[in-house]
């Protein structure tokens, strides 16, 4: 039985994890930790602990595992270069499975935009990509979607910072051969869409993940922190962990 440490026990997704973690017949959730509560005491004495909760607090989080030499999942998005090297940096002491999507749907969705990219290619297609998400959400575009556009620069060739187009407004000419394009949609309660579009003339293939509840990256999660025991330390993802790599 694998003991768990679930930080932002208050948060939606927090108690989405929570629940998740006392649902699997291999884990249980003997930690939680909230904002104002000692983060060292709640790592005492559990083997994994899974942070969803913001950027600006993964340090501290990492911290407290290193100290306690804990397991640690990472699902929060939006972290700065800085803040990523952190976490690599950690992953040499620590195994961690850090991953914009815990989603078993999304990760499949990423091998599958990998596979088409590498079939398509981007000479005859054009690439679009679009994500939504509830109107609360602060990063864009989201970490899957970034995770999208990495695997699609990845296989064409590309470059996110010359490449990838955020949106179109005015007279902006034809489209450039190797440009991406990446669309975000903010509004209402959409716990997560992401869809990759090949268009070419005559014809258009749309890859689409649709997310309804926060239950499917929940036990993702927990999945993963079961998965983590007696994993020496490194930095995995979801693909590692569903065997998809």
């Amino acid at each position: 039985m694998t003991k768990l440490l679930i930080t932002g026990a208050s948060g939606r997704m927090g108690e989405t994890l929570i629940q998740a973690g006392k649902d699997n017949i291999d884990s249980d959730v003997t930690s939680t930790h909230d904002i104002g509560q000692d983060l060292n005491n709640a790592f005492k004495n559990v083997d994994a602990a899974i942070d969803f909760t913001a950027h600006h607090f993964t340090k501290e989080v990492i911290d407290a595992a290193l100290e306690s030499k804990t397991p640690l999942v990472i699902g929060t998005t939006g972290h700065s270069d800085e803040e990523k090297c952190y976490i690599t940096e950690a992953s040499k002491t620590l195994p961690i499975v850090f991953a914009p999507n815990f989603s078993i749907g999304v990760n499949t969705l990423f091998w599958l935009t990998r596979k088409a990219a590498e079939v398509l290619g981007n000479d005859r297609f054009d690439i679009e990509v679009t994500e939504m998400h509830h109107r609360h959400k602060i990063d864009a575009p989201s970490g899957t979607a970034r995770r999208l556009l990495e695997i699609l620069n990845e296989e064409t060739g590309t470059s996110y910072d010359d490449d990838v187009a955020h949106g179109r407004v005015g007279n902006i000419g034809a489209r450039p051969n190797r440009e991406i394009g990446m669309h975000t949609l903010r509004g209402g309660d959409v716990v997560g869409d992401h869809t990759v579009m090949f268009a070419a003339d005559g014809e258009r293939i749309e890859l689409t993940h649709k997310a309804s509840s926060r239950m499917t990256f929940a036990s993702g999660a927990v999945r993963a922190a079961i998965w983590l025991q007696e994993k020496p330390a490194g930095l995995y993802d979801m693909q590692d962990v569903l065997g998809l790599k």
